[in-house]
Formats: structure tokens, sequence, C-alpha cells
């Protein structure tokens, strides 16, 4: 038996079931590289479903946590430290305007901040809500009531918020929906657990519109798209669109757990005295984390760096040609590979017996969200590697160059979907691939952020 497979003996026997059993046991990491186990390297190439921005085991982030956990590590909410006031003042010095913060552990806390101060700031003559179909904010009970998606929302109903679904992308849907009742609109600039699904252009600034035509609140929720992985700050900074209130959580730690929920303007002190509360929220260890992630992406550029190394990954991966492959979306280092069969999870296994970390988010697509210091002979290893890849899962799922799938592969299901993190191999570098880098290829899509794969229509 391996060290792998006795920890996932044990692993089972211990832990609720929720993800399944993992296939890959992790102990340590360097970079973009991480080993198992069993000593197996792999290139990560989802950094802890889009968490690690600076990978790992990265020297600003160990000093800065080693550094605090030193001094204090708690304080909770009855006393303050500089800390959380300083991270608070950067996060809304990135945003450009006034307004407050309330610090959470997790992405679903912040989101039920949110709910809360919506419900605050709009009164009970707005009960209702208005979110995305495939929209994904949270498991717990308030933002799983947003949560677009019927199979983990529905066996945990009734819930206490009137939500109006509609389809994302749909303006006029969206339009519709935003009556005089409607308190607030919930949306992510780009649907991550759906797929890595953008809008069409011009739909974040339409839902402004929408809202502010009707006294509606504007929540987005950059959980998964802000601190850097769409190569700027914050998605609907790139769209230029304010909300009322933005969320954070995932990278703004680097690997500890940080959320945030902030205040824009007005909806900045629309909670009061005793409102709401988080004995960990704004944990010093926590903030002095982000503080290290902030610094270190403005230090070292990687704002760029993503956007660059995002195009490069974009481009290469539009340009295979596999029967199997129907295109590539998404912005900056959070990409999808959109499948032409519903074989993403031969798909991950394939990647990971070739050493890379990749998440089947949908049955048919692939999720990239890489540390934002993945380096272009990473990235180019991976694209060198990738058409063998799909070569090797066609013929798992027993499908021919023709792209016909087996009746299996409509099975798979999607590991993100339930919060899973894939695994996959080696990192081996490829001097041919990596020398067609460049910071110049532009891979962005159609308004939409959709390139077809060769010789493929979307």
């Amino acid at each position: 038996m391996s060290h792998t497979e006795e920890l996932q003996g044990r692993f089972q026997a211990a832990l609720m079931p929720t993800y399944g059993v993992p296939p890959v046991a992790l102990v340590r990491g360097e970079g973009c590289q991480v080993w198992d186990a069993d000593g197996r390297q792999y290139t990560d190439l989802i950094a802890g479903i889009a968490v690690s921005a600076l990978g790992h085991a990265h020297p600003a982030l160990t000093e800065a946590v080693a550094r605090q956990v030193s001094t204090i590590a708690h304080t909770s909410n009855l006393f303050l430290h500089e800390t959380e006031v300083a991270l608070a003042e950067r996060l809304l010095g990135l945003l450009g305007t006034g307004g407050k913060v309330f610090f959470t552990n997790s992405g679903t806390e912040a989101n039920e901040a949110a709910v809360k101060l919506v419900r605050r700031h709009q009164g009970p003559s707005r009960p209702v809500f208005v979110a995305a179909e495939n929209s994904f904010h949270g498991r717990t009970m308030g933002s799983l009531a947003l949560t677009g998606k019927a199979a983990i929302r529905e066996p945990f109903g009734p819930f206490g918020i009137d939500v109006r679904f509609v389809p994302y992308g749909d303006l006029a849907a969206l339009t519709s929906a935003v009556t005089p009742e409607c308190a607030a609109v919930f949306l992510e600039p780009c649907q991550g657990e759906a797929g890595v699904v953008p809008p069409p252009a011009g739909y974040l600034r339409g839902a402004r519109e929408a809202c502010d035509a009707a006294g509606a609140m504007l929540v987005i929720d950059e959980i998964q798209s802000g601190i850097g992985r769409t190569g700027a700050w914050f998605a609907c900074q790139a769209a230029g669109v304010v909300p009322d209130v933005l969320t954070l959580a995932k990278g703004l730690g680097g690997g500890l757990p940080i959320g945030a929920c902030i205040g824009l303007g007005a909806a900045g002190t629309a909670l009061r005295k005793g409102d709401h509360g988080s004995t960990f929220g704004g944990n010093p260890v926590a903030c002095a984390a982000a503080l290290a992630v902030l610094d270190t992406i403005e230090r070292d550029g990687l704002l760029a760096h993503a956007a660059s190394v995002g195009r490069y990954l974009a481009r290469g991966i539009a340009g295979i040609g596999h029967p199997l492959l129907a295109r590539v979306r998404g912005e900056g280092l959070w990409l999808a590979a959109v499948l032409a069969q519903p074989v993403a999870g031969a798909v991950e296994a394939a990647c990971r017996d070739a050493g890379f970390l990749v998440n089947a988010v949908q049955p048919d697509a692939i999720r990239l969200a890489p540390p934002l210091i993945l380096s272009d002979r990473e990235a180019g290893a991976f694209l060198a590697a990738f058409p063998g890849i799909l070569a090797r899962a066609a013929a798992t799922e027993q499908a021919p160059a023709s792209g016909q799938a087996s009746a299996a592969a409509s099975g798979q299901a999607s590991a993100a979907a339930s919060g899973q993190a894939s695994a996959s191999a080696s990192g081996q570098a490829s001097a041919a691939a990596s020398g067609q880098a460049s910071a110049a290829a532009s891979g962005q899509a159609s308004a939409a952020g959709q390139v077809p794969a060769k010789g493929r229509v979307p």
C-alpha cells in the first residue's frame, strides 16, 4: 500500500464524505510545484481553487505569518490591532473609493455579511434578491439561497430569502427582474464554478444601470475573480463598474483563511454596532498574510504578469487542433479549456498522470487557476503536454478522433462543484514550448472572452 492509499483510507474513516476521497495527498510545495505523499511532483495549475496566489512557501508570505504569529496571533473582535486596520485601508485604496470593510474567514461568510448589509440598508419593504442561474455564492444557508445550482441548493430548502434567478448574461431578463421590491442583485463578474463563464460585454454596466433605476443595490462577488486573478485587482474595475458591495476571499490570504465584505459609499455604514460579528474575522495572522500578498503582487508586477501568461496559455490552448477540444474562455490566469464531449474527469486524470494539477469544474470544462507567479516555462510545459493528455483521455473514454464519447463519459461529475481541487503531475519543461511565450499574444477572445480551438467554431 502506498502512502497516498494509506492516507486515503484514514481520510475516509475519519472525515465526513462531503468531498469524496481526493486522488492525491499533497505534503509540500515550492512555487508552482507540489509533491505528494509518494514523492511524485506536479505543476499546480489550480492553486487550491484560485487561492494560493503566490504559490507555495513564498518567502514573503512565510515571513509575514511567522513574524505575526510570534508577536500576537489572535485578539478577537473585543480588541483592535493595526494589521486589520492597515489591510482595510489598503483594500479601500485599491478600490479607489470610500467605504468600510468587514472581515470574515471565508467567501461564504463574506456573502452572508453582504446579505445582512443589504437587508439592513434596504429594509423590509424590499424583500427580493436577484441572482443568476448557475451562479455560486457559497454553501451556508444565506449564500446557498443565492446560488443558482438547483442540485446543491434544493436539498437544503426552504430558505428565508426570496430569490429570483435569471439567465446569466441576459441583461433584458435581469432588468425585468429588478422591480421596486428588489433589494439587491448578486452577480459574479465571471461565473467560476459554472466553468469560468464570462458575460457579454457591457453586462455588468447594464446591471449597474438596472439597479440604479430601481433603487436596488449591486453586490459583486469577487471571491474567485479578485486579487489579480484576471490581471486586474478586481474584475469589476476592468468592466468600469463600481458596486455597492464587493465580497472577497480565496486569493486574498494566499492560502490563509480570510474573506471581506466591503460596503462602498452609503453601504459602508449600513451595519450598525452589534448587527454582525466574527470571533476569528480580521485575525492578525490572516491579515498579515493578506498584506504580504498585496505587497508582493504590487512589488513584483504580478497583475501584468498574470495577464501576459494568461494570454500565452489561452492562445496556446486555442491553437491545439484536437477534436476533443472546443475552445478556451476566461481572462488572465483564470481559464477554462472547454471540451467537445463531457469527459472532463478523464482529462483531469490524464493531466494528473502527466504531472499537472487541474480541475474538472464541469463535465465539459477544465479549469486552470494557477498561482499568479506561474512562469512562461511552466505554462509552456503544460501546452506541450496537453495534446497528448487529450489523446490519452479520449482513448480512456473510448472517444475516437471523430469526437464520439462513450456513454460513461456523460456521467462524469464536476469535482469542483463539490469544492474539490484536482491533482496533476510532473511539470517537465519543454524548451520549444517555452520559447513560444509572447507577452503580446492576444489570446483574448470575443467580447465574451472565448477563443475557439483551432479549426472549431464556438
